[in-house]
């Protein structure tokens, strides 16, 4: 829903996992007429197994997924704007991955996290005044910001 309304078109997924929400946001990207979903996982395993639903899903056409530590995955080649940042991986780099995608979030970016209570550093960034977002609690265990600019 989020990727929709927004009309997200670029979006970075940090924990690809087995691609279930994958699946959902290069679902998203279709709806919205295309785009690009840069998705990153560390176990080889999960990658295959993420290649896999998403080539039985028809959608990995759109999806891009790097395999290796998302610190060096996203530290390059990204595109120059991006719409979404959904973070599902290993809470506690939260804000390096954050930090690694900032400069590129769009005014009106999306940024998700996953599990956000388990980064008290990330809320604390996110929800403060001066950090360039607006940011809430969003269901039982997410926190939802908008980059301001």
């Amino acid at each position: 829903m989020l990727p929709r309304s927004s009309g997200a078109r670029i979006i970075i997924e940090f924990g690809t996992s087995f691609g279930i929400s994958t699946l959902y946001l290069a679902a998203a990207l279709r709806d919205n007429g295309g785009g690009r979903l840069i998705t990153t996982e560390f176990e080889p395993s999960k990658v295959m197994r993420a290649k896999a639903n998403l080539t039985e899903g028809g959608l990995i056409d759109l999806v891009e997924v790097r395999e290796g530590d998302a610190l060096q995955t996203l530290s390059a080649d990204l595109p120059e704007t991006i719409d979404l940042l959904l973070l599902d991986g290993a809470k506690a780099i939260y804000p390096e991955i954050l930090s690694l995608v900032e400069g590129r979030l769009r005014p009106g970016a999306l940024v998700i996290a996953d599990n956000a209570d388990f980064s008290p550093e990330y809320l604390e960034r996110v929800r403060s005044p001066a950090s360039g977002y607006i940011s809430t609690p969003f269901g039982e265990d997410v926190e939802l910001s908008v980059r301001l600019g």
